[in-house]
């Protein structure tokens, strides 16, 4: 049996221009970035984990720390990520995401009654889900 865990901390895409990815999740998610660089934007969600962005190819070496060793990674293609909203936060969500320019690509209430989400396209191609808590079966 594995030992158990507290969550999920991070969720990282990968970018291909810095600037313009961390203004369209700084107006997106209404706040300033906790960390930035060229190669690096962090964003605090308020559940204390965190949407890291990060260049693409930028990230394919190691980086030494003076803890120890980031091994490299980077990713291509659409990915996929979900932030999570209050049932009652939806409508304000299809608003803020009209005032910001962000075009809803789908809308799904999901057939076990539970659970509604928005779909939207960040401007590398990311298909960025806004979803209520409830789509997923509590334990």
């Amino acid at each position: 049996m594995a030992p158990p865990l507290t969550g999920l901390l991070e969720t990282c895409l990968y970018v291909d221009d810095m600037a313009r990815s961390r203004g369209f999740y700084r107006r997106l998610l209404g706040f300033e970035p906790m960390f930035c660089e060229e190669r690096i934007t962090v964003f605090r969600l308020p559940d204390a984990s965190v949407l890291i962005l990060f260049a693409r190819g930028e990230t394919l070496e190691p980086v030494e720390t003076p803890g120890g060793t980031i091994p490299p990674h980077d990713g291509s293609g659409p990915a996929h990520f979900a932030l999570g909203l209050a049932e009652d936060a939806l409508d304000a969500w299809r608003a803020h995401l009209m005032a910001c320019g962000i075009a809803i690509e789908s809308e799904v209430a999901w057939s076990n009654g539970r659970g509604h989400s928005l779909y939207f396209r960040d401007p590398d191609g990311h298909a960025g889900e806004l979803a209520t808590r409830g789509l997923w079966a509590r334990s």
